[in-house]
C-alpha cells in the first residue's frame, strides 16, 4: 500500500497536516493557470503550492512561463492548513502533481516512495550547500529526495513609528526583560497612545501555528542546544516557564482579551498591525509583501528576535531556517519529470526566475545564482548575522506530529482564556508527555 493510502486512512480519524507559515483554515484548494496535459513532447508541470499568500504570484508566473516556453504549467494552491490532505487527495488522482512540498525530514517520511532522486540534477548542483538537501539513507548513497527552495526568518515585527511615538526605540530591546518593560509601558498607556503593544495572538486555525509551532520552537531550541542534539525522542520542557512568560506577554499586552483569542484569525492580527493598532506582531519574512501591499514602507518596519529570557540574548539573532522542500514525483511521466526539472532550474538560475523568487515571493533562496531579496526582514537577518548574532535554528520540523501541535494549541487556547497555573500544567503535559507518545506512534 502506498504511503498516501495509509495516510488517507489515518486522515479519516484525524488528519496529519503539515505546519508552516500560513497554516490553518478551510480544506478547499485554489487552482489557476489550468493548463492542459501538455503537448506530449515537452511534458508539463503541475505544482502543488504550499503558501496561500503566494498564490497570486505563482499563478502569474505560471502563465508567463507557459507563454514564453510553450510548456504548460499548472499551479494549485492548497487552502491554509490543509496541504497534506490536499496532497493526499491529488496524489490519488490521474494527473497528480509533478512537483510538491514537504516540510522537512518528518514530512518526507510520508512521501519517500514518490521522491525522484534529485542528486546530480541541475537544481541540486545549484545549491550553495548540500546541507539544504534531504537525503534518503546514508549520504554516500547519493539519493536526494528533496531540496530546500527558501530560507526564511521569523521574529517580532515592529512598527518603528508607533514605537517611537510611545517614547521607545528598537535599540532599547535587547532581551526579554527589556521587551517586557517596553510592552508593559505601552499597554499601560494604550488609551492615551491609541494603540496596544501586541496584535491579537489569535488561536483560530489560520493563526495558531504562530504559537503552537513557531513560538514553541523557542523552548525546544534552547533544550536541544543544551543537550547538543538536533532531535529528541523525549523532551524535559526545561524552558517551558520561559515559553509561558513570552506567551503571557503576548496575551496580556494585546489588542484583544485572552478569552476572545480562540476565534481571532491571522487576518485579524495582520489588519490590526496595518491599521496601527499595535506595535508588535509575531510573524515572518513571508509577511513582508503583505505589509508593503497594505501601505507600509520599509522605514516603518523592522524585525527583532523573539526573546524568552534564555541563552545569550545579547547575541541572539532571528529564527532562521526552512521547512520548504521541493519533491519531484517520480511516478510522473519522463517528459513531465524533465519539464519539472527544467522549470525548477529556470526558477533558481534565470534573471526572470530569480527576480520572481526574490521580489515577488520575497524569498532568500539557497542557490548560487540567487538575487538578493529586497525584503527588509531578510536584510535584517543578514545584518544581525554579520554583526555576530547567532540565528535561532528551526527545530519545529522535528515536532512528532500534527496531532502533537493541535493538542498543544488547544491547551494554549484554554490557558489564554483562563491563565491559571492549573491550565499551564495542561500546556506542559501537551508539550512533554504528548511528545513522547507521538514520537512512539511515529515509529
Amino acid at each position: 500500500m502506498k504511503h498516501w493510502q495509509k495516510l488517507a486512512a489515518v486522515t479519516a480519524a484525524g488528519a496529519m497536516l503539515l505546519a508552516g507559515c500560513g497554516d490553518g483554515g478551510e480544506s478547499t484548494a485554489t487552482s489557476g493557470s489550468t493548463a492542459a496535459a501538455g503537448d506530449g513532447s515537452k511534458g508539463s508541470v503541475y505544482y502543488l503550492n504550499f503558501k496561500p499568500e503566494a498564490d497570486a504570484a505563482w499563478q502569474e508566473m505560471a502563465k508567463k512561463y507557459t507563454e514564453e516556453k510553450g510548456v504548460e504549467v499548472k499551479v494549485v494552491t492548497a487552502a491554509s492548513g490543509n496541504y497534506e490532505t490536499t496532497l493526499m487527495s491529488e496524489m490519488g488522482k490521474s494527473g497528480a502533481p509533478t512537483l510538491f512540498q514537504v516540510n522537512g525530514p518528518v514530512g518526507l517520511k510520508n512521501w519517500e516512495d514518490y521522491a525522484y532522486n534529485l542528486y546530480d540534477t541541475p537544481v541540486f548542483k545549484q545549491l550553495t550547500s548540500d546541507s539544504y538537501a534531504l537525503y534518503v539513507g546514508d549520504k554516500a548513497d547519493n539519493d536526494v529526495a528533496a531540496i530546500a527552495y527558501a530560507i526564511e526568518s521569523y521574529g517580532i515585527i515592529v512598527n518603528t513609528e508607533l514605537l517611537e511615538k510611545s517614547g521607545h526605540t528598537v535599540d532599547e530591546i535587547t532581551s526579554f526583560e527589556t521587551l517586557k518593560n517596553v510592552a508593559d509601558d505601552i499597554q499601560s498607556r494604550k488609551d492615551e497612545l491609541g494603540f496596544a503593544a501586541f496584535t491579537s495572538a489569535g488561536m483560530d486555525g489560520s493563526s495558531d501555528w504562530r504559537f503552537k509551532t513557531h513560538l514553541a520552537n523557542m523552548p525546544l531550541y534552547f533544550e536541544y542546544k543544551d543537550n547538543g542534539v538536533t532531535d529528541e525522542e523525549e523532551v524535559s520542557g526545561k524552558y517551558l516557564d520561559n515559553y509561558r512568560n513570552i506567551f503571557d506577554l503576548y496575551i496580556t499586552n494585546s489588542t484583544t482579551e485572552g478569552k476572545d483569542l480562540a476565534s481571532k484569525t491571522m487576518d485579524d492580527s495582520e489588519r490590526e498591525f496595518l491599521n496601527g493598532e499595535a506595535v508588535f506582531f509575531q510573524n515572518g519574512s513571508w509577511e513582508y509583501t503583505n505589509l508593503i501591499d497594505g501601505g507600509m514602507t520599509d522605514d516603518q518596519i523592522t524585525m527583532i528576535p523573539i526573546y524568552i529570557g534564555a541563552g545569550d540574548e545579547a547575541n541572539q539573532g532571528l529564527t532562521t531556517g526552512t521547512e520548504n522542500y521541493w519533491v519531484v514525483n517520480k511516478e510522473a511521466s519522463a517528459d513531465d519529470i524533465q519539464a519539472t526539472l527544467d522549470f525548477m532550474e529556470w526558477l533558481v538560475t534565470s534573471d526572470e526566475g530569480t527576480t520572481f523568487m526574490a521580489d515577488d515571493l520575497g524569498l532568500t533562496i539557497p542557490f548560487k545564482d540567487a538575487k538578493p531579496s529586497p525584503n527588509i526582514f531578510v536584510q535584517e537577518d543578514v545584518k544581525l548575522t554579520e554583526e555576530g548574532k547567532t540565528p535561532v535554528s528551526w527545530n519545529f520540523t522535528t515536532m512528532p506530529s500534527e496531532e502533537w501541535k493541535n493538542t498543544l494549541g488547544s491547551a494554549l487556547t484554554a490557558y489564554a482564556a483562563d491563565p491559571t497555573d492549573a491550565n499551564w500544567e495542561e500546556v506542559k503535559k501537551a508539550f512533554v508527555d504528548n511528545w513522547k507518545t507521538e514520537k512512539e506512534l511515529a515509529q
